[in-house]
């Protein structure tokens, strides 16, 4: 029984850690804001707008 509330304790002290280094980032770290460019290839915009030619599944009719 003492081992395992070593254990617990041990476990609630690193949870701790964390739980303050996450307050301690939201405390003294801003970010900063940049653009974001992302080229895509006119052949890849091509083929995401062309029509699946893949096998379908008919619907029922209503």
């Amino acid at each position: 029984m003492p081992t395992l509330i070593r254990l617990v304790i041990v476990l609630l002290f690193l949870a701790g850690l964390a739980y303050g280094g996450m307050i301690g980032l939201i405390a003294y770290v801003q970010p900063t804001p940049k653009e974001v460019t992302v080229r895509i290839s006119t052949t890849d915009l091509l083929r995401a707008s062309a029509p699946d030619s893949g096998p379908t599944t008919p619907l029922p009719s209503p």
